[in-house]
C-alpha cells in the first residue's frame, strides 16, 4: 500500500447523491465501526425511510431532516492500494462556501452527476471552482442509473454533455462511471445490471489516481506552523510542503533572509534524516528563534517575496469586495494585511462569463481577476508552480469570505 493518503473532495449538485456515495464506499469497504451500520438501520426506521448510507455522513439532525450536507465531513477508508481521506460538500448555492472550503484541501475530485437530472447551473459552478483551484484529476459518476431504468442510452446521453462540457473547460475525467450509489451497483464491483459498462468500478477509479509527485521534485518549502520549547531545543513544526529536507542542510528563512542549517529532524520523538513532500515533522536549527508564518527554503530555487501580486479569486461574501477594501490575507502558514487595488474583470461563476472590465467591486458568488498589495513582503507562488504556496484564503473580521490563487 502507499503509504501517502490521498485526499478526495466529492461535489455536485445538492440531492444528486453526494453522501450516499460516501456512506456506500465505507460500507463496501468494511470501513464502518463496528455497530454504525446498526445505528443507520435505527436511525432509518425511527424516521420511517428506507437504510439511507448518507446518514452516515451527515451527522446534523438538520441534515438528516432536510436531506441535504450543511457542513464539510470528512472521512477515512482504505483500499489494498492507498489510504483515503474524502471530503463530502453542500450542494446547495446557499453553502458554497463550505464546498471550496473542501475543495481546496483535495488532491483530486469525484463529480456527482444525477442521471435523470444531468448538468445544472451548481455542477458547472463546482467544475469551474475546481479548475479555477487546480484539482484536475477527478472522476465523474453518473449516480441514480437505477431511477433511469440502468439504460445505456440514458448514460451515454448524460455522458456527452457532461464531456462537452468538461472539454470547453479543458478538463479531462479519469474515468465516467454509471452507479447507482444506494444499492452499490458499479461501486466495489461492476454491475449485472449494467453488462454493457466496460469502464472500472468506483474503487477502481479512486486507486487509478496517481499522487501528486511533482512537489517532491520542487524546491524545498517549509511553512512555519508553530515554535515549541522542548528542553534546551527549540522545536519548529510545519509540513513539508515541496521538496525534501535532510539533516545538515542549509536553508533560508524567508522573508527574513536568515541563513541557517537543519540540526534534527523529528517526528514523535524520534530522529530522522531526511523528510519528504506531505511529511509533518518537527525541525532543530542551528540559529531558532523562527515564528509562525516564516518560511523554511532550499538555497537552490529561492522564492521571490512579494508586495503585489494578481490572482483570481471567489467572493462568496454577502458584502461586495471593494476597491481598496482592506482584508485578511492566509497563505499556507501566513497571515498578512491586504488591499485589493485594481480589478481587471469580475466574471459569472458558474459560466465564467465576463461581466464587467475595470470593475470597482466584486460581488456574492462571482469570479473575477484582480491585483492585491501586501502590508509586508511574504512567499506566495504562482500557483501553477507551487499549488500549496499559490493558493489563498481571504478574511474579513474573522470570516472567511473568499478563496484565490495567484496568476
Amino acid at each position: 500500500m502507499e503509504k501517502n493518503i490521498l485526499t478526495i473532495v466529492v461535489c455536485g449538485e445538492v440531492d444528486h447523491g453526494k453522501s450516499t456515495l460516501l456512506g456506500r464506499i465505507l460500507c463496501d469497504t468494511r470501513s464502518l465501526p463496528d455497530g454504525k451500520w446498526a445505528e443507520l438501520e435505527r436511525v432509518c426506521r425511527q424516521m420511517g425511510r428506507d437504510i439511507e448510507p448518507a446518514y452516515l455522513l451527515d451527522q446534523l439532525e438538520e441534515e438528516r431532516q432536510e436531506a441535504m450536507t450543511i457542513d464539510t465531513t470528512q472521512v477515512f477508508l482504505k483500499t489494498r492500494k492507498r489510504r483515503y481521506c474524502l471530503i463530502d460538500t453542500p450542494g446547495h448555492l446557499e453553502f458554497i462556501k463550505n464546498m471550496m472550503t473542501g475543495a481546496t484541501q483535495a488532491d483530486a475530485a469525484v463529480l456527482i452527476v444525477d442521471a435523470t437530472v444531468g448538468v445544472g447551473e451548481q455542477t458547472q459552478r463546482h467544475a469551474r471552482l475546481l479548475k479555477m483551484l487546480g484539482v484536475d484529476r477527478f472522476i465523474v459518476a453518473v449516480n441514480k442509473m437505477d431511477l433511469a431504468g440502468f439504460s445505456k442510452e440514458k448514460f451515454e446521453g448524460v455522458q456527452k454533455k457532461v464531456s462537452g462540457f468538461l472539454r470547453r473547460l479543458g478538463l479531462k475525467p479519469v474515468a465516467m462511471i454509471p452507479i447507482a450509489a444506494k444499492e452499490g451497483h458499479n461501486i466495489f464491483k461492476l454491475s449485472d445490471r449494467m453488462k454493457w459498462y466496460r469502464g472500472p468500478s468506483m474503487i477502481k477509479a479512486l486507486d487509478s489516481l496517481c499522487g501528486d509527485v511533482s512537489g517532491k521534485r520542487a524546491p524545498l518549502r517549509f511553512p512555519i506552523q508553530d515554535v515549541y520549547k522542548i528542553g534546551s531545543d527549540s522545536i519548529i513544526v510545519g509540513r513539508v510542503e515541496s521538496g525534501s529536507i535532510k539533516v545538515g542542510q542549509r536553508v533560508i528563512v524567508y522573508p527574513c533572509g536568515q541563513k541557517t542549517k537543519i540540526s534534527a529532524i523529528k517526528v514523535f520523538n524520534r530522529k530522522k534524516t531526511i523528510a519528504h513532500t506531505g511529511d509533518s515533522i518537527g525541525l532543530v536549527l542551528s540559529c531558532p528563534g523562527r515564528v509562525r508564518g516564516e518560511v523554511i527554503c532550499s538555497t537552490v530555487g529561492k522564492p521571490t517575496l512579494n508586495t503585489s501580486f494578481d490572482g483570481h479569486i471567489f467572493w462568496f461574501a454577502q458584502k461586495p469586495l471593494k476597491i481598496n477594501g482592506s482584508l485578511k490575507l492566509r497563505c499556507a502558514t501566513q497571515e498578512v494585511g491586504c488591499v485589493l487595488t485594481r480589478i481587471h474583470e469580475r466574471m459569472d461563476s458558474a459560466t465564467r462569463e465576463v461581466l464587467e472590465r475595470g470593475a470597482n467591486e466584486v460581488g456574492k458568488n462571482e469570479l473575477a481577476r484582480v491585483t492585491f498589495r501586501v502590508r509586508s513582503p511574504m512567499v506566495i507562488e504562482n500557483f501553477d508552480v507551487m499549488g500549496s504556496l499559490g493558493r489563498f484564503v481571504l478574511e474579513n473580521d474573522s470570516a472567511v469570505c473568499g478563496f484565490g490563487i495567484k496568476r
